[in-house]
């Protein structure tokens, strides 16, 4: 299989120039408690107060904004039911474009109706995300459309990489940053860009154990299929395509992806709650739960925390303080 590359720097610095005023830059803020917890200077990049409540505007933004008008006239097609769904549907009603999001039959009526609420043009099929993908994917290219990928697309990672633009203005300086991993899109992004900037700071990926397609594939040097099991995290499970551009940048880029059980997915659920404030979901506090985990290596350095998205389920909240 040959490894795409690109100039993954170049592709953040266009983004940025697009994408600035139809993105909110979100706040970065220390952490009290966890930097007297693991003995480091801790801070949050709280991405779960994106407009969209997630990362992931940035990119289908920047995607969208690329197109020129006669692709955007001529329509665009993505499949999701979790925070690239929404963020799609942010950006087609901000842009006015004439969007399609396919999401499985089986869909909760919860995300659908929050994908309706911003006017989103739904259509059902399949019986799981991976049938609704593909018949996505058949019909942009059956059709001449565009598909907009959650990860798989050079303007996507570049969109997600402006949020290491962001932190280089906001902290002076910083030794690691921690980012959730499903697709790889985001640390992408962010490692892409901080390595020609400084190479010298650490970018650490984190999964959750019951879902570590990424993590086994640059283990095993190639992609691999892997069965995802049932995790908190939900926002980063899933299979990696088989043609991936993630894989060689998180190869060449990325310094260490660590592995979280749910146990510690779910203290830090609660933390984030109970020490912050904040909602978060799964996805959204296994760089919480990875810097716990790494603490004792990590001490006295300056650690920034990727918190990636909002959507924590009711059900999931009840049961976190039974």
């Amino acid at each position: 299989m040959a490894i795409q590359t690109f100039d993954v720097r170049a592709e953040v610095l266009a983004a940025e120039e697009r994408i600035r005023e139809h993105v909110r830059e979100t706040p970065l803020e220390f952490s009290p408690y966890l930097s007297n917890e693991t003995g480091c200077r801790a801070y949050l990049k709280l991405e779960n107060l994106q407009r969209s409540g997630s990362f992931k505007l940035r990119g289908a933004m920047n995607k969208l904004l690329s197109l020129g008008e006669e692709e955007r006239t001529r329509g665009v097609v993505t499949a999701s039911s979790g925070n690239h769904g929404m963020a799609c549907a942010v950006v087609f009603k901000d842009l006015g474009i004439e969007g399609t999001i396919y999401l499985p039959q089986n869909a909760s009526p919860a995300k659908i109706e929050a994908l309706q609420e911003f006017g989103a043009q739904l259509e059902l099929h399949g019986d799981d995300c991976v049938e609704a993908e593909l018949f996505a994917r058949a019909r942009a290219e059956n059709e001449g459309l565009c598909y907009v990928s959650p990860y798989n697309d050079p303007q996507v990672v570049g969109g997600q990489g402006t949020i290491a633009i962001e932190l280089l203005r906001q902290l002076d300086s910083f030794d690691t940053v921690i980012v959730p991993v499903g697709g790889g899109g985001l640390i992408s992004g962010i490692a892409g860009y901080m390595k020609t900037v400084n190479p010298a700071i650490e970018i650490i990926g984190c999964q959750p154990a019951t879902s570590a397609v990424l993590y086994e594939s640059l283990r095993a040097g190639h992609i691999v299929e892997l069965e995802s099991k049932p995790t908190l995290s939900d926002g980063t499970t899933g299979g990696v395509e088989r043609n991936s551009i993630t894989f060689g940048l998180c190869r060449d880029y990325v310094d260490e992806i660590v592995l979280l059980t749910e146990e510690e997915i779910r203290s830090a659920l609660r933390l984030l709650i109970e020490k912050h404030s904040l909602l978060a979901e799964g996805s959204g506090v296994l760089s919480l739960a990875a810097l716990l985990k790494l603490r004792k290596r990590l001490r006295n350095k300056t650690v920034v925390c990727v918190v990636s998205g909002a959507r924590l389920a009711p059900a999931i909240l009840c049961e976190l303080f039974r």
